[in-house]
């Protein structure tokens, strides 16, 4: 990857499960357009779409915005045909193609009845883009890969890995798995409240519902957390581990900690008590946008 590619992503992004403008009435499209907007008047590297997003809630972000990256962070390879997101990204004008990225992922066993070998599904995926009219080639890709294998396929096929819900340790392990050369952009849950227990709380609700998936929960055990971790929504050491908590500053530390362990990017996703990840928290964008200044 070139100095030009990391650059195009800055070092700083914002995730938001928010921005499904197939999931909006005319009032919720209206809102995430002048959102994502924002975001890349706000000087964002990259715009991650989560929450399983759809080709064409892909496009409407491209369609919104005028610089900034935007990425799927991450489309399921179970629900959407290689062929048919293909189609759907050559219809992009080639400016909005070269700002676009198709993260994919291979969700989970308890969320896909079709869940079968992830790895192989995976890897044909990726032979069906490449083999696609035009192509959605290695250059224009990356995966959500959290264990050593598809990491590995990750460097080997894409420009690296977008990995969801991990420590700062994961990210130096990633690292020296996808080698020098791969992207390396972690997502990073944010909860800007000065009073702990409260942050705590709100990052409990978020966290909760990610524990019942085996691919999130084995890879903490991997890293070294116990079953008891993920009682209760979650221990308080799992919790400060995984997420940002306090104010701008506290969350400008916590990412230069994934930057320094071999990050490239950081993708933050603002989760308020209020909305969960499920709002547009623009108040809490503008407020890290200022913290974060030069360092977009």
């Amino acid at each position: 990857m070139t100095s030009k590619t990391r650059e195009a992503y800055g070092q700083i992004g914002i995730w938001s499960g928010a921005l499904h403008r197939s999931r909006a009435d005319d009032a919720g499209k209206a809102a995430i357009a002048e959102a994502v907007a924002e975001l890349d008047e706000l000087g964002y590297g990259t715009l991650w779409i989560g929450g399983s997003p759809s080709a064409d809630d892909a496009a409407a972000v491209v369609a919104a915005t005028r610089t900034i990256t935007v990425a799927t962070g991450i489309l399921s390879i179970w629900d959407h045909p290689a062929a048919e997101v293909a189609a759907r990204i050559a219809t992009l004008d080639a400016s909005a193609r070269d700002r676009f990225v198709l993260g994919l992922g291979v969700s989970h066993g308890p969320m896909v009845p079709q869940y079968a070998k992830p790895y192989s599904a995976m890897v044909a995926y990726l032979d069906a883009l490449d083999s696609a009219t035009p192509p959605v080639g290695a250059g224009h890709r990356v995966l959500a890969a959290l264990g050593p294998k598809m990491l590995r396929l990750a460097a080997d096929r894409t420009l690296g890995a977008h990995p969801y819900l991990v420590t700062a340790e994961h990210t130096a392990e990633a690292r020296e798995a996808l080698g020098p050369d791969a992207l390396l952009a972690p997502e990073l849950s944010v909860v800007l409240d000065t009073d702990l227990d409260r942050a705590r709380s709100t990052a409990r609700g978020m966290l909760a519902r990610y524990l019942g998936l085996p691919n999130y929960t084995d890879n903490l055990l991997r890293l070294g957390f116990t079953e008891s971790d993920f009682e209760g929504g979650g221990s308080t050491r799992l919790l400060d581990s995984l997420f940002a908590l306090g104010d701008a500053e506290k969350v400008k530390d916590r990412t230069r900690q994934y930057l320094d362990a071999g990050a490239d990017h950081v993708a933050l996703q603002v989760i308020t008590a209020e909305e969960g990840s499920a709002g547009l928290p623009r108040a809490e964008w503008r407020a890290l946008a200022e913290a974060f200044g030069d360092e977009l």
